[in-house]
C-alpha cells in the first residue's frame, strides 16, 4: 500500500544553516505521528515541508505517489489543513464566522444548509460551540487556538467531499490550553485518525506525546535521530543525548513527590 503521504532525504537550509538534514517519513491513513525535539531542531520547518509550505533544496515529498508541488493550491486545500503555532487575525468575526473559513473555497459542491451543519459539528468538536457568537478578539488565547482547531476541522470536512484521504498538520496545537483542554483536543486528534485522517503534530510535553502517538519522530539539530512507537524511542538515553536533561523514563519520583500521568482515552 502506497503511504498517504511520503518523505525522502528532504533537506532545506537558509543560508549556510541546514534546518533539515536527509529526513525520510511517512504519513499513513489513521495514524498519530507526534513530532518531539528540543527548541530549533526544525520541527516547525519539517511540518512546512510536509505540508507544502515550503520546499526543499533536495529530497521529495509525496501524497498519494504523486509529487506535493504538483498540487494545485486549491487541491491542496482539500487534501489538508494546517493550524500553525500563532494565526493571527484583526478582522472582528465572530467565533462561528472564523470557523466557517475554513470551508470558504473548499468542496464546491456543497451547499449552503451542508456547510452551516460542517461548521456547527466543528465547533462543538473543538468545544466553542458556547462561543459560537463572541467576537474572536475578546476571546482567551486559548480560546481563540481552539476556534482556529474549529476552522481546520471544517476545511478537512468540507475537503472529505471531494477528496477522501485527508491529512492534518498542527504545530504546537496545545501550548496556549489548559489542561482540559489539552487532552480533549488530543482526544479529538485520536478520533480523527479513527476515521481515516493521517495525523501530525509538534508537541513539547512527552508525557502526552508518548500516550497520544501511535508514531513518535524525535528530531535534533535538523537530524531525524529517532522514530517508531513510542514504547520504544522514549528511552533515558535518548532523554540524554537529545533533551540534554539527566531524566529516567517511567522512573517513580521520590518519597512524598506527587506526579500526574496522562491516561489516552479511547484507541
Amino acid at each position: 500500500m502506497i503511504p498517504l503521504l511520503e518523505a525522502e532525504a528532504l533537506t532545506f537550509a537558509v543560508r549556510d544553516a541546514v534546518l533539515i538534514r536527509n529526513a525520510a517519513l511517512t504519513l499513513d491513513a489513521g495514524r498519530v505521528t507526534i513530532v518531539v525535539g528540543p527548541n530549533g531542531a526544525g520541527k516547525s520547518t519539517l511540518l512546512k515541508l510536509l505540508a507544502g509550505g515550503l520546499r526543499a533544496q533536495s529530497g521529495s515529498v509525496r501524497l498519494d505517489g504523486r509529487a506535493l508541488h504538483d498540487f494545485s493550491a486549491w487541491q491542496l486545500s482539500c487534501r489538508r489543513a494546517v493550524l500553525p503555532q500563532n494565526a493571527q487575525l484583526f478582522v472582528p468575526f465572530k467565533a462561528h464566522q472564523v470557523a466557517a473559513l475554513g470551508s470558504d473555497g473548499v468542496g464546491r459542491a456543497l451547499g449552503k444548509i451542508q456547510r452551516a451543519g460542517i461548521v456547527e459539528s466543528a465547533l462543538v468538536r473543538a468545544g466553542v460551540d458556547h462561543l459560537r457568537d463572541r467576537i474572536f478578539q475578546t476571546l482567551s488565547g486559548g480560546e481563540q487556538q481552539r476556534v482556529h482547531f474549529a476552522r481546520v476541522l471544517c476545511q478537512l470536512a468540507a475537503g472529505r467531499s471531494l477528496a477522501p484521504s485527508q491529512l492534518l498538520f498542527l504545530d504546537e496545537p496545545i501550548a496556549s490550553l489548559d489542561l482540559r483542554h489539552q487532552i480533549g483536543l488530543l482526544d479529538e486528534l485520536r478520533a480523527l485518525a479513527r476515521e481515516g485522517t493521517a495525523v501530525l503534530a509538534i508537541i513539547h510535553d512527552l508525557n502526552l506525546a508518548a500516550a497520544y502517538a501511535d508514531h513518535l519522530v524525535v528530531l535534533d539539530g535538523g537530524h531525524l535521530v529517532a522514530q517508531g512507537p513510542p514504547a520504544e524511542v522514549m528511552t533515558d538515553a535518548l532523554l540524554r543525548d537529545v533533551f540534554r536533561v539527566d531524566l529516567r523514563v517511567g522512573a517513580v519520583p521520590g518519597a512524598g513527590v506527587p506526579f500526574v500521568l496522562p491516561a489516552r482515552r479511547g484507541p
